[in-house]
């Protein structure tokens, strides 16, 4: 009879299991990470499931959907993204590069929850006395905010069962670790495990979890994206530690849309939400000038007018350059080539460079028509004017309609712009909108409107 082992070779990047030892895991790729486990008793096993109590499955018609009603963060942005509120029994994983704001953002929502009920903050990167400091800084004082620095992950779902809070923070996933994991806290296995712990202990009590995550160099949340099939919702912090102004995108949200954007404004007493960021995106535009445009475009359901500025000049190298910083690199070529073939406006021996202003990151089709407009006025070194700009472009040079355009139209009007240069049809869709509306049907038109 062949022995059985009582040991494996586990790997400690990723947890999968081997009977013998690889130089390489089949699963991650990592080399040299499967270390020698000894076998311990699987819960996975038909034989363990005597004595312990199943769970028993119920009709869906008899399920309350009010058990998982949302609770407000007072923060609009933030409740806007999440789709209305933070939903309970729900795991949100929040990430972004270190030091953009997340545990200044999440801190201020903890404290102005309405949860009518505790809230515990995890630290695992800061003692009690160093959060108190930064909450003195904010300006919060919440008696039923407690705080717990601790990175066993076991301890902090004992805390969580013990005080039953109604939300809780984790910060950060990657400084808690389980100690039955022989890896080091941050790999993928002690990430993966700590979430799913959490995960179950939120399902279990009825407490909305907060997980912060660090992001990679790639711009994913360590792991390596092990954590997103995890949680119920992932947003991502983004924007520049130079500039004042972040940006909070969801990826994930099983709740809600993924389309929803908002903006806050870094300050010395923390996260402020910005109420007008079509304004504030405008605020420094250089009025008059050459290869500027307004575009409108849509961050799911709030309209945003955006300044693209474009820079064409005569290149000295042999193939000439084409970067974007804001829009969609891959789509510019093509723009620029339709511009030249049906516009006329020959660009191959053109340098040209695209940025939308005040770090916002445009991929929305309806953009193509004020990118083209920005290019143009470069290149003729003449002003668009007032106007706004919006519209798809299609390869024959056609200009396409896009999804709101009342709303759009709306926020053109309110931001004081003279014109809207729009696809046609839409006069017929905005005629409420406050703004002269003025169609274009191909890119050739947009020229004859514009100059």
């Amino acid at each position: 009879m062949k022995k059985q082992k009582n040991f494996v070779f586990k790997c400690s990047a990723c947890g999968r299991e081997e009977p013998k030892w690889l130089g390489r895991c089949p699963e991650c790729g990592e080399w040299n990470t499967l270390e020698e486990t000894p076998v311990t008793g699987r819960t996975g096993q038909a034989g363990n499931a005597k004595g312990r109590s199943l769970p028993q499955s119920v009709p869906l018609s008899s399920v309350d959907p009010l058990e998982g009603s949302r609770i407000s963060s007072n923060i609009r942005e933030l409740d806007r993204v999440l789709g209305g509120g933070i939903l309970k029994h729900s795991t949100i994983l929040v990430g972004g590069e270190p030091g953009i704001g997340k545990s200044t953002l999440l801190l201020q929502a903890a404290a102005a929850a309405d949860t009518k009920g505790r809230i515990l903050y995890v630290s695992g990167e800061e003692s009690a006395r160093q959060v108190k400091l930064r909450a003195r800084r904010l300006g919060i004082d919440a008696s039923s905010l407690y705080v717990l620095p601790e990175n066993d992950v076991d301890a902090v779902a004992a805390q969580i069962v013990g005080l039953m809070p109604k939300l809780a923070v984790v910060d950060s996933i990657q400084t808690m670790y389980r100690a039955a994991l022989p890896s080091a806290p941050g790999s993928t296995a002690q990430v993966r495990e700590c979430a799913a712990t959490l995960m179950r202990v939120a399902k279990a009590s009825g407490c909305a979890i907060f997980l912060i995550g660090h992001v990679t160099k790639e711009g994913s949340i360590a792991g390596p994206r092990v954590l997103e099939h995890i949680v119920d919702a992932v947003m991502y912090f983004e924007g520049d530690r130079q500039h004042e102004y972040r940006l909070l995108r969801a990826v994930k949200n099983r709740f809600g849309s993924v389309n929803e954007l908002g903006i806050f404004e870094m300050t010395g007493t923390g996260m402020r939400e910005v109420e007008n960021p079509s304004d504030v995106l405008l605020s420094e535009r250089a009025r008059g000038q050459s290869g500027s445009a307004v575009m409108c475009t849509m961050e799911g359901s709030r309209p945003l007018l955006t300044d693209v500025q474009a820079l064409v000049s005569t290149t000295v190298y042999g193939n000439p350059r084409r970067t974007a910083s804001g829009a969609d690199q891959a789509r510019l070529p093509l723009l620029l080539a339709v511009l030249e073939k049906r516009a006329g406006i020959p660009l191959g021996n053109q340098d040209v460079y695209v940025d939308v202003a005040g770090g916002m990151t445009v991929t929305e089709p309806s953009a193509d028509l004020a990118l083209c407009a920005a290019v143009a006025s470069s290149y003729k070194d003449r002003a668009v004017g007032n106007w706004a700009v919006m519209g798809e472009v299609g390869l024959s040079g056609e200009v396409r309609p896009v999804s709101y355009p009342e709303k759009r139209a709306q926020e053109a009007a309110k931001l004081g712009m003279l014109r809207l240069l729009a696809p046609k049809g839409t006069k017929a869709k905005a005629k409420n909108a406050g703004i002269e509306i003025v169609e274009a049907g191909t890119l050739i038109e947009l020229l004859d409107l514009m100059y």
